[in-house]
């Protein structure tokens, strides 16, 4: 089972009009604790931001299912609520699970979840669809060449470009 952290990365974005702007930026991460979770996020972004950057904040991001779509270029946060039979009372219980949709437009974060949801026998009715400010999702790969670095070589690594970067000026 996956652990999803969502980690808030502050840095200065140069906008269209040549102005600088201190953004923060929501990303998901999966990772098994809060410091694998800081350490990946550095490494994933270290290479789109130039310039230097802080994690401001990750908390524990309660996902049960993200559903990707190459097409998609935000992210919609879906609750659903299964619906099961109590066997003793036959009163129908509703259990709440959050899921993640990448899509283009309401409309079709449904259909993802919907098409993602297509072998599941329980029943489930959508009870909200809201759009996340997620700016992008980094899933763990089995298949990833570089080994994820340790919190101390990550630091290590940013005083040592630090240092270089102040020799040369």
């Amino acid at each position: 089972m996956h652990s999803w952290f969502e980690c808030k990365v502050s840095f200065e974005k140069v906008l269209e009009n040549g102005m600088q702007k201190k953004v923060t930026e929501p990303y998901l991460v999966d990772a098994l604790s809060f410091t694998e979770a800081e350490a990946r996020i550095i490494e994933e972004i270290r290479p789109f931001i130039s310039g230097e950057f802080t994690v401001t904040d990750i908390k524990r991001a309660r996902l049960s299912e993200l559903f990707f779509n190459e097409n998609g270029d935000r992210f919609y946060k879906i609750k659903v609520y299964f619906i099961t039979l109590d066997e003793k009372s036959g009163a129908e219980k509703k259990t709440a699970a959050q899921m993640l949709a990448q899509a283009c437009t309401l409309k079709e974060a449904i259909s993802v979840l919907e098409e993602g949801m297509k072998g599941t026998m329980a029943d489930y009715t959508i009870a909200s669809v809201t759009e996340t400010m997620l700016m992008d999702v980094f899933p763990f790969s089995v298949n990833d060449d570089k080994t994820p670095k340790s919190g101390e070589e990550l630091i290590a690594e940013q005083k040592k470009q630090a240092e270089d970067k102040a020799q040369e000026a």
